[in-house]
This record gives structure tokens, C-alpha cells and sequence, in this order.
């Protein structure tokens, strides 16, 4: 029978396989350029494309007018860092709750479960469902207005869900509210400012990045893929 031999490797050798090539340091909510699979720490990449649609590392196109639409958060490769790298995830939390702090803000991950409605008809039925909603994460309110005549509207355009919800969430939301189904969210598409929203894109993203200097709720329009 084969031995197995336990073999060390000293963090230093894998360091330039989990840091960003813009910042130099470790990934943190590592992005992925779908292009050219180059992946850099979303808030580095972001500014770069500010500025510019080629890829830092190749120089790639990615997009001639809407590079932000293809990255994608890479959730394996955070992992796989936050695995690897001792106590950094622990001191990204830190800091993050620092930040709240200083800006007199609560830290939507601090919130204590007892704040929820455990005789609410949600939890009754399932649990789990504080933690399935996300209902500690940061909340975006939404409005969300159809711009067709060949969709029908929703009955309730306003929701609230959480900031980690992805544009692909709402689409399914969308699709299973007036459509045949949630599998038919292909055939819709939403945008922000007269702006086509990649899939990935998280609200906080989209708060971020298009609806800073606007007051709530962040207002998205839907429309299908191709008026008929």
C-alpha cells in the first residue's frame, strides 16, 4: 500500500495565485473578468474600469461600453483565500465594522437574531429562514417599474430584500410573478439609468455604482429581452 507523504508549502510560493495584480495585496471579494478569467479584488477592479475596458493583466477588451456587466464575484477563489491566508478573513470583518463604526452606522451583520419576528408566518413554516432570507444582511429597498407594453407590470413593485440579492434574483422574481415561470427569466432584462445590468451584479453593486447620489429606493426598470 502507497504511503502518503505530508508535504509543507510555505504560503510565500502560492502568493502570486491569490493576490490582486492591482493592489498587490491578498483577493478580497475576489472578481472574475469573464473575458480572460483574470481574477482582482472587486473594489481594484471596479475603479480600474472607471477609467478604462481592457483587462489590467492582458489588456483584453472586455467590453467597448459596458465592461462592469462581465465580472463576476468569484465566491470559490474567496474561499480558497480566505482558507489559505491565516486571520484574514477575521481582520476584513474588523475592518469592516470599523467602518460603520466611525460613520456612527450599524453593521447589518452585528444584528442579533432576536430582533426577528420568530412568531412570523415565514419562520412558523421554516425555521431556518432567518438565515435563508438573509435577514441580518444589509437591506435595499427596490422599486421596480416596467418600461413595456408587452409585459405586464407587477401588482407590487416594491421590495426589500437584501443588498447580496444579484440582478439575476429579481430577474427570477420577476419571471415567476408574470411570466409562465422562474425558468423563463432569460427573456427579461433590467436596467438602471437607461443602463443594461449584468446578472452578477449584486444591489449593493448597482447602489454603488449608479444610485449613490439618488435618494431611496433604488429604482430598476424591466422590460423583455425584445419588443414584439
Amino acid at each position: 500500500m502507497a504511503q502518503l507523504v505530508e508535504r509543507r508549502i510555505r504560503l510565500r510560493s502560492i502568493n502570486n495565485h491569490i493576490a490582486c495584480k492591482i493592489c498587490k495585496g491578498y483577493l478580497i471579494d475576489a472578481t472574475t473578468v469573464t473575458e480572460c478569467l483574470h481574477t482582482f479584488c472587486k473594489s481594484c477592479l471596479v475603479k480600474h474600469l472607471e477609467e478604462n475596458n481592457t483587462c489590467p493583466i492582458c489588456s483584453i477588451v472586455i467590453h467597448q461600453s459596458h465592461p462592469l456587466q462581465y465580472i463576476s464575484f468569484d465566491r470559490t477563489m474567496q474561499d480558497i483565500v480566505y482558507k489559505l491566508v491565516p486571520n484574514l478573513m477575521e481582520v476584513e470583518l474588523s475592518r469592516e465594522r470599523e467602518f460603520y463604526r466611525v460613520r456612527g452606522l450599524p453593521n447589518p451583520k452585528d444584528i442579533p437574531l432576536q430582533n426577528l419576528d420568530l412568531n412570523s408566518e415565514d419562520l412558523q413554516h421554516d425555521p431556518h429562514a432567518a438565515s435563508d432570507y438573509h435577514r441580518q444582511d444589509e437591506q435595499v429597498n427596490v422599486c421596480l417599474e416596467c418600461i413595456s407594453a408587452n409585459l405586464r407590470a407587477l401588482k407590487r413593485r416594491y421590495i426589500r430584500c437584501s443588498a447580496q440579492a444579484t440582478i439575476l434574483h429579481l430577474k427570477k422574481f420577476i419571471a415567476m410573478k408574470i411570466l409562465n415561470g422562474m425558468d423563463q427569466y432569460r427573456e427579461i432584462d433590467i436596467l438602471c439609468n437607461e443602463e443594461l445590468l449584468g446578472k452578477d451584479h449584486t444591489l449593493k453593486f448597482v447602489v454603488v455604482t449608479r444610485w449613490r447620489f439618488q435618494n431611496a429606493p433604488l429604482t430598476l426598470q424591466y422590460r423583455p429581452k425584445i419588443d414584439i
